[in-house]
């Protein structure tokens, strides 16, 4: 017996969360359905597709091949709804975006706001995740990274480069020695990534400031953030989250400045589908806007 879509949409949503609740919770279905629905795929293919271990539901080799050609059903499946409905430039579905957290608190929510009010139907799941995402597990549709991968079966599309800077809250700068020179930063407290949970070398910010090593340390930009708006610090923040924190400034502005750049990352067979190639170009276009809009009030 050949499987059925709706197995394969099981399959997809097990691999994607990783765990058998996980999948019942986006599939409204519950766990011990979920887990028939797995057997029975698992004994028409004769071949197990997901060894369990202590972090959930790992993919086998075969799961593995078989993400592949399930995705390229559900693309096939979603492409088909939308010209059956007329629909060759209106966005229906879901679609996830993987990105670090900080884009993806401080930069994606109006990006996606931005693009739905285009597209009504659209839902859009932003997983935010202070690694590396795998396209090549299907994690995400496509996402965003600070450096261009030069592995794997992916695109890669420059989206905008952007400004990083060092800040402070008015609350901090207030009660400490004034930072005019970038001598005056030793002594200040300093905050930044845990130094070996850094997953991507353009996030070194700080070896680039001169500053005190960090005693204040998360491998969250928006812990970072929250830390610098609440006083506890000096550290680096991107230009396009200042807006959001209006009683945080710029540090030492004229002697150091950072750029970093995003890229739009695919995997390279989605380069075929329609909706996907629509909602990146307004992706990007979105974000590019987004970025200018909030630099310049910052």
């Amino acid at each position: 017996m050949e499987p059925k879509w709706d197995d394969l949409r099981v399959f997809l949503a097990v691999a994607r969360s990783e765990s058998i609740s996980g999948a019942g919770k986006v599939l409204r279905m519950d766990a011990a359905t979920v887990g028939r629905r797995i057997a029975r795929l698992e004994e028409q293919l004769d071949a197990a597709l997901f060894a369990k271990s202590p972090q959930g539901y790992a993919l086998t080799p075969v799961g593995e091949r078989l993400v592949t050609h399930a995705v390229r059903a559900e693309q096939a499946v979603g492409q088909a709804i939308t010209d059956l409905r007329g629909e060759a430039d209106t966005l229906t579905g879901t679609i996830r975006i993987g990105a670090p957290d900080g884009a993806a608190n401080f930069l994606l929510p109006q990006v996606c706001a931005e693009i739905t009010q285009e597209h009504p139907t659209l839902e859009i799941q932003i997983v935010a995740l202070p690694r590396v995402f795998s396209l090549s597990k299907r994690e995400a549709d496509m996402a965003v990274g600070v450096s261009a991968p030069t592995a794997g079966r992916l695109s890669v599309q420059k989206i905008a480069d952007y400004k990083l800077h060092l800040a402070a809250s008015e609350i901090y700068l207030a009660k400490h020695p004034p930072i005019q020179t970038p001598d005056d930063l030793r002594g200040h407290r300093t905050i930044g990534y845990i130094p070996d949970m850094i997953f991507d070398k353009e996030l070194d910010y700080l070896a680039e400031t001169g500053a005190d090593p960090v005693t204040l340390a998360s491998n969250s930009v928006s812990v970072q953030f929250n830390w610098i708006r609440t006083g506890a610090g000096v550290g680096v923040a991107h230009d396009f989250a200042l807006p959001s924190a209006p009683n945080v400034k710029r540090v030492l502005a004229d002697h150091i400045s950072l750029s970093r750049s995003f890229y739009l990352i695919r995997h390279i067979d989605d380069r075929r589908v329609r909706r996907l190639n629509l909602f990146a170009d307004l992706l990007v276009k979105s974000m590019q806007r987004q970025i200018a809009i909030l630099e310049a009030t910052s």
